[in-house]
């Protein structure tokens, strides 16, 4: 069955892309390594958290609290998305015409920006996991759910990105659509499970919660790779549902973003 064919230039062009970002973002490993450490707050919490747990009044162990915000860090690092910013830029200063006359959506190139960005932050991942493990020997446990903590990382990553590239697309009528993402990432910092475990929510709130896609952006996939109990079937759907809602809002947003569009050359 052949491909749709806006997928096949982008399954052609994916080697060439991915090695000439890789080469790009590897020049500037300096600053690369300040951008891993600048995500490094939820190994802050992973100490504070651990010393509440130890009242017991908690469900969950002091061993687990440290695998958990471990994997959060893990997690936290695979996903970040700044799109946004480079999209409100573009658009700005007119730098997204000359990408319209290639025949490649420019939202491909951001995404692929962004994975070869994953490939050349992994070292210095490995290496603060390593310290951390080597701090924290309780932590040192293999993943419960290899496989699918995985495949539910690259599902959060995508949903991630594609809703930051929808919420850029505002910037075809607004100047700072970034306002819009700062505002997004409060409510991401707190029903993600990047501050505090879902689990330690009250029954009502989790429930509600779980209606929206934060969740699914960091707390499933570390409960994953802990072993906190989570409904794999579920919740892999229902992140592939949300990424086929922004997908479509974005392609919506898009193509009338592009007949009010004026920058140089446009």
């Amino acid at each position: 069955m052949p491909l749709p064919r806006c997928l096949q230039r982008p399954l052609r062009v994916i080697p060439t892309l991915l090695s000439v970002y890789y080469a790009y973002m590897i020049e500037y490993r300096a600053e690369l390594m300040f951008w891993v450490l600048s995500g490094s707050f939820p190994l802050i919490l992973l100490g504070l958290w651990q010393e509440a747990a130890r009242s017991g009044q908690f469900e969950l162990t002091p061993d687990q609290i440290v695998r958990y915000f471990l994997a959060v860090f893990v997690v936290r690092q695979l996903t970040v998305v700044w799109v946004i910013w480079d999209f409100e830029r573009e658009v700005l200063e007119g730098k997204l015409s000359p990408l319209l006359l290639q025949p490649l959506d420019p939202g491909w190139r951001h995404f692929l920006s962004h994975l070869a960005e994953r490939l050349a932050r992994l070292p210095f991942i490995v290496a603060l996991v390593g310290l951390c493990l080597w701090l924290y020997p309780e932590a040192r446990q293999a993943p419960a759910h290899l496989l699918w903590s995985l495949g539910a990382i690259c599902l959060a990553f995508c949903l991630r990105f594609l809703m930051q590239y929808t919420s850029a697309m505002v910037a075809f009528w607004v100047e700072r659509a970034t306002a819009i993402e700062q505002f997004s990432f409060l409510l991401y910092t707190f029903f993600s499970g990047m501050v505090a475990p879902l689990a330690l929510f009250p029954e009502t709130v989790r429930a509600a919660v779980f209606w929206t896609p934060f969740p699914y952006l960091i707390y499933v996939p570390a409960s994953l790779i802990v072993g906190l109990p989570v409904n794999i079937g579920q919740s892999m759907v229902t992140t592939l549902l949300w990424c086929v809602f922004f997908w479509g809002l974005n392609r919506w947003l898009w193509r009338r973003g592009l007949k009010r569009y004026s920058g140089m050359g446009a």
